[in-house]
């Protein structure tokens, strides 16, 4: 179902036929006697004293033609609160026969108009469907229209509105099939977000061979579809100061090559290049929004799949940092891809900081199931911000161990390094130790290993199911509050 908002400027609407008051946790209405009726004032009373008032929605039917929600505000509500309380009214309407509201501002507390952006933002990210392959389409749209003197600003709804756009765009590149966003397709998507003011630099497999990218194109040499690293940058400073820099994993489908996946579940490798979706999501986001910073995304895109030409278990190829990496599973191919990102992105942009996303490893659901991505990194202040920046926005991290103990499980004795440990155990940990040896200069580093949070089959307090569209505002919160 789609969600058309509104923002009208009117003063108030006493003959909405579906009026939407946002009330404190007590549903006082004392504040709406002026903008409705009496009749309809002395009748809500009258129902509110009968009605279970500790839920945080309640739906008054007046007459045939004519219905009054009240959404309770609590007193000591947050901003992620009012978001997944605007989701919480998205779920509960929806399953209405009516689809026209009005949301009335007038009566709302002063206290909580900060609240209402976030509160709308909510309602918006819940309403997300990916319905594009279907032949039968929803045809019921859902319409909310703000009225009153206390709508967001004009800079709030940009800012807003953003976000969910590249929100938006993350979940839509997740939630296509490998059939269609295979990485030709996708390096052709990202030419298009010139658009917005982007910068788009792609290298195709010719150029990388050239700049010797061999453990990216390792991964992809099994594919009859290219292999890529697109560059995406952000200029919103006039100076040249160093951009932020964000790096993703964006392997478009998945069969685990030789070291071949079970049949089992496959076909949602699909999902394992969310950590470049959420890259992009983030950039389409800065420039919506005209962020004053500098900022660069940079993506690895590749399939992994068996042919003659694949990849084996056995080889040893060479990265672009000059560090040899002997292949023991081909199945840990998102590292490789990351390995050649992460020199290519300090070298050439020497940048304040790197945040790598990647579905990298299975053993980090193990750990943390859905709640939490993995968080490792070599800087304490950047994992501070990080993990403050996933508390206000509800996409959490935990920070896991890095330590020089756990590289005894990664060297080889025929090469550098190999790409798995062997011994068992520490699986996450051990795939974060093995891509901090391709940061060549210290640069502060994290790397989020988000495979329990980039899709959800049952669906979260902010999405309905699929594409989760997780980092977008988790980085967009890390850039608001410690970089503009």
């Amino acid at each position: 179902m789609s969600l058309l908002l509104n923002y009208k400027n009117v003063v108030s609407n006493k003959n909405g036929a579906n009026i939407i008051y946002l009330v404190d946790e007590k549903f006082n209405i004392s504040n709406l006697k002026k903008f409705i009726s009496n009749s309809h004032y002395s009748f809500l009373t009258d129902l509110l004293k009968t009605s279970d008032i500790k839920r945080e929605i309640l739906n008054f039917e007046i007459n045939s033609k004519k219905t009054i929600i009240l959404v309770s505000l609590k007193k000591a509500l947050s901003k992620s609160g009012a978001e997944e309380l605007g989701a919480k009214l998205h779920s509960y309407i929806k399953q209405k026969t009516k689809s026209e509201y009005l949301i009335d501002t007038n009566p709302m507390s002063l206290k909580y108009r900060d609240l209402l952006g976030h509160f709308l933002h909510g309602i918006k990210l819940k309403s997300y469907t990916f319905d594009k392959y279907k032949s039968k389409k929803e045809k019921k749209k859902l319409s909310i229209t703000l009225i009153g003197k206390n709508i967001p600003t004009k800079k709030d709804q940009i800012k807003f509105k953003a976000l969910e756009e590249g929100t938006f765009f993350a979940r839509d590149l997740v939630s296509e099939p490998g059939n269609v966003l295979h990485p030709d397709e996708y390096a052709k998507r990202l030419k298009l977000l010139k658009k917005f003011g982007l910068k788009i630099s792609i290298y195709d497999e010719k150029k990388l061979k050239k700049m010797g990218m061999n453990t990216l194109l390792g991964v992809g040499q099994g594919s009859i579809r290219g292999s890529y690293l697109v560059t995406i940058k952000w200029k919103g400073l006039k100076n040249n100061s160093k951009p932020l820099a964000f790096v993703g994993k964006g392997v478009c489908f998945d069969t685990g090559g030789y070291s071949l996946k079970p049949a089992k579940f496959m076909e949602d490798m699909t999902y394992d290049m969310a950590g470049s979706a959420a890259v992009v999501g983030l950039m389409i986001n800065l420039a919506l929004r005209k962020a004053k910073i500098n900022a660069v995304g940079v993506v690895g895109l590749v399939e992994n799949m068996v042919s003659g030409n694949a990849q084996r278990p056995g080889d040893i190829v060479k990265s672009y940092s000059g560090k040899t990496v002997e292949i023991l599973n081909t199945d840990a191919e998102g590292r490789l891809v990351l390995a050649d990102a992460l020199t290519y992105t300090e070298k050439k942009f020497k940048p304040k900081f790197m945040v790598d996303l990647a579905t990298l490893t299975g053993a980090i659901i193990v750990s943390l199931g859905s709640e939490y991505a993995g968080l490792f990194s070599n800087d304490d202040k950047l994992s501070k911000q990080l993990l403050e920046s996933g508390d206000k926005v509800e996409e959490k991290l935990w920070r896991m161990p890095l330590h020089k103990n756990f590289d005894k499980l990664i060297n080889s004795k025929n090469a550098d390094m190999q790409n798995i440990n062997y011994v068992g155990g520490a699986g996450s940990t051990t795939a974060a130790q093995f891509l901090q040896r391709f940061i060549l200069n210290k640069t502060p580093w994290a790397h989020l290993d988000i495979a329990g949070m980039a899709f959800s089959k049952y669906g979260g307090a902010l999405n309905s199911g699929g594409a989760t569209g997780y980092g977008v505002r988790l980085l967009n919160r890390l850039v608001e509050d410690y970089y503009e």
